[in-house]
């Protein structure tokens, strides 16, 4: 509807004195009683008047005319409305009752908390009632463009790069795994069917963006150049791990690749992430955060405050969600009854926007996107990548427990990332049946170089325990590393201390 020409409803016979309009802002059917009836020449000079008078849809609040608090109705039959006013129908089968309604603008619900409109119905807002967010994607699940429009049409050799990427990790994974199975490693997590959201997100971020990890986004890592033997010796606890032996397996940390150390507490990473893209914010240095969780952490307290401090003041940090339908044994429907995660980013005033994280080129362009909207815009997003975990949650885990063998294995044959990025590839003719088997061949082996390199490799000097906490290490902590040292010499065939570099005397 606009001032002058409102678009009043008038297709066909609604019966006695029916009331109704449609509204264009809204497109909802307008239904009222009305206690003041006026002549078709007062109307016209209403629509003149646009310093006295507002006509406001009862829905959506959509301005039409200007302050006039009365409700006034318009008797098609009675006025006899000219032509103008309904340009396509025939004059002689009007027979309704067309109704409009004025309210002040003053009568806008506007609070400091909010600024919406009244309503006259007692009415509950009912989760069914909202059409789910959908899944954006580009590619089938047999690696076809569905639409040419989204194809990012990234170029062959960054696409080998996803794919050598995304199996790499995998079979990284499958070594790993077995490893700590047979006691080689003391703990481990497999990252099998949750790759796309890895490779395809890492893939659209600048290498600088700032990374929060939880403890599943091991190939964003590798994709900015983490190197095997990296990971390995982190696994391993040895002297070459950047963080010197002191977390556990699978959490990794790199200042080389701008990614934080993980914490094994969920979503701890979460304000964090929000304070560091205030930080950035104020530097303007051309760079965003990124944090990755999953939809177990979002159920933790420190999830809230994440989104609430970025929406309000105004972040440019992506919360990108892998909601892979368990929370170690917790399914979806356990963990929440609104529609995923997606449907909570509106409420805190966040963009927000819902993909396949099977498709990898649906996360590369999701997440492309919602960086630029970051870093134009000043503006926090939330991403929900849907996808599935494969693998049991960690090597503490029997997934067999809670969900079935054939759940699983309908995953992984039917929509595994891997296998689709493959199809997009065979379809394109950038990859062949020999160069699988030449690059699993290969890949296999230089995993296998890395762990065995790894396990050789003594464990840190154990003075390193006091060392990267204080610029100089205080008397009382010297005192300690004194007697820790005469202690271990003193009882040295308690100590495996030929796994260990040598400390000084």
């Amino acid at each position: 509807m606009t001032d002058r020409d409102p678009s009043i409803y008038y297709g066909g016979n609604f019966g006695t004195r029916q009331e109704a309009f449609d509204c264009d802002g809204c497109h909802r059917w307008q239904h009222h009683t009305y206690n003041t009836g006026i002549s078709h020449s007062f109307y016209r000079q209403m629509q003149h008047r646009d310093d006295l008078f507002m006509w406001r849809c009862a829905d959506c609040s959509i301005p039409m005319i200007h302050d006039y608090s009365q409700l006034i109705s318009l008797d098609a039959e009675n006025t006899h409305l000219p032509k103008e006013f309904l340009p396509d129908c025939d004059l002689q089968d009007i027979s309704i009752n067309l109704s409009l309604v004025f309210t002040p603008h003053h009568e806008r619900a506007e609070f400091p908390g909010i600024r919406s409109r009244y309503t006259n119905k007692l009415e509950f807002l009912e989760p069914d009632r909202y059409e789910e967010i959908p899944a954006y994607r580009v590619m089938d699940r047999k690696g076809l463009i569905i639409d040419p429009s989204q194809d990012p049409k990234v170029d062959k050799d960054t696409v080998v790069k996803m794919y050598r990427c995304m199996t790499l990790l995998n079979t990284m994974d499958r070594i790993l795994y077995e490893s700590q199975r047979q006691g080689r490693i003391s703990f481990y997590m497999t990252n099998y069917g949750e790759e796309g959201t890895h490779i395809g997100s890492a893939a659209a971020l600048d290498a600088k963006d700032l990374v929060f990890g939880q403890y599943r986004e091991a190939g964003v890592l590798m994709w900015r150049g983490f190197s095997l033997d990296d990971f390995m010796n982190q696994c391993y606890g040895n002297s070459g791990d950047v963080g010197k032996g002191r977390q556990m397996p699978v959490h990794y940390g790199s200042l080389d690749c701008s990614f934080v150390t993980i914490s094994s507490t969920l979503a701890t990473q979460m304000p964090q992430a929000a304070g560091a893209a205030y930080a950035y914010k104020r530097a303007q240095n051309g760079l965003i955060v990124v944090c990755y969780f999953g939809e177990g952490a979002s159920s933790e307290g420190d999830a809230h405050p994440a989104f609430n401090f970025a929406a309000t003041l105004e972040c440019p940090v992506i919360f990108f969600c892998r909601n892979n339908g368990y929370a170690i044994s917790t399914p979806t429907h356990e963990q929440y009854r609104g529609d995923g995660i997606a449907s909570r980013g509106p409420g805190y005033g966040m963009t927000t926007i819902r993909v396949d994280g099977n498709d990898v080129f649906a996360v590369y362009n999701a997440t492309k996107a919602a960086r630029e909207l970051c870093l134009t815009q000043s503006r926090p997003v939330l991403l929900e990548a849907m996808t599935y975990r494969i693998g049991h949650h960690s090597t503490s885990d029997d997934s067999s427990a809670y969900r079935s063998v054939d759940e699983v294995s309908y995953w992984d044959r039917e929509d595994h990332p891997i296998s689709r990025l493959r199809y997009y590839m065979m379809n394109q003719g950038y990859w062949t049946e020999a160069d699988e088997k030449e690059w699993m061949k290969k890949s296999r082996k230089r995993v296998l170089d890395a762990f065995s390199d790894a396990e050789k490799r003594l464990k840190p000097n154990p003075e390193l325990l006091f060392t990267d906490v204080y610029d100089e290490i205080p008397k009382r902590l010297q005192q300690q590393l004194k007697e820790m040292k005469e202690h271990v010499r003193k009882y040295e065939e308690h100590y495996p201390l030929k796994m260990f570099e040598k400390m000084e005397k």
